[in-house]
């Protein structure tokens, strides 16, 4: 049975406040003692009721909003959610009225409150794109504040989507990863390659150093965004460099510009580092396949990978200065993985060939001495022993 179907009496057997001693009365008020529901639930023995959907927020920050209160059951949770909430987007709706805005009950439920760290609580990790959702592709609630319903969608396509939803990599971010919790709201086009920086922080370090950031800021642009997008932020590919069909940079950069040339540039660099990478590869696995000890060539063949994704990630310094250097240092460590395959191989058939030799010899040797036995036998006078 689905905890919406039961009582609130049941579902709160569930409930974080319950398995830390707390009652009804706590929240409500009345008289706990009381089995007389017309004692116990008397507005002069400080009944509360249940509170109107826009006070909630304000009914949960009584307790939550409370130092002194909170550290006697948990020290370790925050209790800034309700000043967090009162600058939200929700928070801000909810104080004018609007009904349709999220409010503690909306993520969290009434009576059945769990820890975040419960699978089955709304606001774990897997589970808060669908309960953002639960209001976010509601056409109607999203018409009347003029607000896309497809973000879920896109989302869940998105290669953090499908990590977090289908791989349950908990690490994977989420709606509150970006736009927060209690203080949920548009990242904005200034701080979206700081809570992209939450997780790439090498890549925003790179972006802040690049000629592009001055440019972004003077345009107003969202940073990250523009090439990535941010719901269905797909995996990046390297064709998104360049100049060539499906590359991004030719969107702002003309031909023959100087942001056309380094992004023509820096394609070419990350191509000649995985063809000859592939190629390294290729002779290596033929030498280990031959049974080869090709464990110094692998090694220099996963540095070069390393290089190869360390190469990527400079992209976003849109500098050739500081990308190819990057891919030299994998082109080296190719040619010797390169190299070291085609020794292990040239061994290989070194000793194939000097074993058909000395097979060849030994051949010869072992003729050469079953002819002298036979000549010996031959000459041998009849009768001997």
């Amino acid at each position: 049975m689905e905890a919406g179907s039961r009582g609130p009496a049941t579902v709160f057997t569930e409930d974080v406040h319950f398995q830390r001693g707390l009652s009804c009365a706590d929240c409500h008020g009345g008289d706990p003692t009381s089995a007389d529901p017309t004692v116990a639930m008397d507005p002069a023995n400080g009944f509360r009721g249940r509170p109107a959907r826009t006070d909630i927020p304000q009914f949960c920050a009584r307790c939550h909003a409370d130092p002194a209160y909170m550290r006697k059951y948990n020290p370790n949770l925050p209790t800034d959610q309700y000043a967090k909430y009162l600058t939200s987007q929700h928070g801000k709706r909810n104080s004018v009225g609007d009904v349709d805005v999220a409010v503690c009950t909306s993520c969290h439920e009434a009576h059945g409150i769990r820890s975040k760290q419960d699978p089955a609580s709304p606001v774990y990790p897997t589970n808060i794109p669908g309960t953002c959702a639960s209001c976010h592709t509601d056409s109607a609630i999203m018409e009347r504040h003029g607000l896309p319903v497809t973000q879920h969608w896109e989302y869940s396509q998105s290669v953090h989507g499908q990590a977090l939803l289908f791989r349950g990599d908990r690490a994977a971010p989420h709606c509150a990863s970006c736009h927060g919790s209690h203080e949920a709201s548009k990242p904005g086009a200034i701080a979206i390659g700081n809570v992209c920086a939450q997780c790439h922080a090498l890549t925003r370090d790179l972006f802040a150093k690049s000629p592009h950031k001055a440019a972004h800021e003077a345009l107003g642009l969202p940073e990250c965004e523009v090439c990535h997008g941010n719901h269905l932020i797909r995996k990046p590919s390297d064709e998104m460099l360049g100049t060539g069909p499906g590359a991004l940079c030719v969107n702002c950069h003309e031909p023959g510009s100087a942001g056309f040339l380094a992004a023509q540039t820096m394609r070419e660099g990350l191509e000649r580092l995985k063809g000859q990478l592939a190629s390294a590869k290729t002779v290596v696995g033929e030498a280990g396949q031959l049974g080869m000890d090709v464990a110094e060539a692998e090694y220099a063949l996963h540095e070069a990978e390393t290089s190869l994704t360390k190469a990527r990630t400079y992209v976003h310094s849109f500098s050739t200065a500081a990308m190819l250097p990057v891919v030299e240092e994998g082109l080296k460590d190719v040619e010797q993985a390169h190299a070291e395959g085609q020794q292990a191989i040239h061994e290989f058939h070194f000793r194939r060939h000097g074993l058909w030799a000395t097979l060849a010899i030994l051949g010869v040797l072992v003729i050469g001495l079953l002819l002298l036995i036979r000549d010996l036998d031959r000459r041998r006078p009849p009768g001997a022993p």
